[in-house]
């Protein structure tokens, strides 16, 4: 039984199995596997909290893409209305410019009209009193005329007076 080499290879066993126990390889296998637990837990916290940060940075993000979309259909909104009231003010300063342009056209043609109707009742004026001279200068001539000057000289003194 001494010479078997079973009974050899159960001492070796427990010749290695003692000095494994004597060196406390088991207690320092399980620390190393308990740090890297360790190491893995801490990793895990961590990819957790980035995970979380990361959620949270991807709803603040998605948070401030809705309020610009608002903003920006706000701005939209008042630039329409914006452009709404500059187009109704802008064809309401026309219709009122055309209003007071048709009537200074009118006014100057009424203008003109008043003048040219001046002017042919200033010439009718002048062709009657030519023509009426001319015929006070025919029927005038001589003592009649004499006598219808002096009168009219007297009335007007009458009148000056």
């Amino acid at each position: 039984m001494l010479l078997s080499a079973e009974f050899w290879v159960l001492v070796s066993f427990l010749v290695f199995v003692g000095i494994v126990m004597y060196l406390r390889v088991p207690g320092k296998i399980g620390k190393a596997l308990d740090d890297r637990a360790d190491k893995i837990r801490k990793e895990l916290d961590e990819a957790r909290r980035l995970r979380e940060e990361a959620q949270a940075v991807l709803a603040d993000y998605q948070r401030r893409a809705r309020e610009a979309e608002d903003e920006a259909r706000g701005i939209i909104e008042q630039a329409r209305r914006e452009a709404e009231a500059l187009e109704a003010e802008t064809e309401a300063k026309l219709r009122e410019s055309l209003e007071r342009r048709t009537r200074l056209a009118e006014e100057k043609i009424a203008r003109a009209e008043a003048q040219a109707v001046s002017e042919v009742r200033a010439s009718a004026i002048d062709v009657a009193v030519t023509a009426a001279e001319a015929i006070l200068r025919d029927k005038a001539a001589g003592d009649k005329g004499n006598a219808l000057i002096e009168d009219g000289i007297r009335k007007l003194a009458g009148r000056l007076n």
